[in-house]
């Protein structure tokens, strides 16, 4: 079939500057570019004819710059504009995000004491091929369910 990686994983959000402020300062990704667009090619792959977009474009401090890094895309659509819908985890079509840690509980309460909404406090994985880490769910400021997982430690 010919794919060859994960460019980005594109997350539409209400308030960009907001969501920028979220993913940069609290959760410590970088801010790689920023932008505003409705052009011809971008209407037609969003499918909208009188699309209007700001989009921003972050990444882990430590990934390199372009493939085969894997970036987070935030974009907000001014035109046309949505509602939030039903963001529970259970509907399909409804994805999350997995970033990991190395110490989920200090990051956990860093993130915590900082406002950040958790679904549970972390849980050890009991099953499965994450066996021994941690993981815990959490809420971007749009709903959108972000995960952080521990990996057990390999000896």
């Amino acid at each position: 079939m010919g794919l060859t990686g994960i460019l980005h994983t594109g997350l539409t959000v209400s308030d960009l500057d907001r969501s920028i402020a979220f993913y940069r300062d609290l959760l410590g990704l970088e801010l790689i570019a920023q932008w505003d667009s409705s052009q011809p090619y971008l209407r037609t792959v969003v499918g909208y004819p009188d699309a209007e977009l700001r989009i921003a474009l972050l990444r882990l401090p430590a990934e390199p710059d372009g493939p085969p890094g894997h970036h987070i895309e935030l974009l907000e659509y001014r035109r046309p504009r949505g509602s939030r819908g039903d963001a529970n985890t259970y509907i399909p079509g409804n994805g999350h995000v997995a970033f990991m840690v190395d110490d989920l509980a200090a990051t956990y309460a860093q993130l915590r004491a900082r406002g950040v909404r958790f679904k549970s406090a972390p849980v050890d994985i009991t099953h499965g091929r994450n066996a021994g880490g941690k993981a815990v769910y959490f809420f971007d400021p749009d709903d959108i369910t972000l995960e952080m997982i521990q990996p057990a430690r390999r000896t």
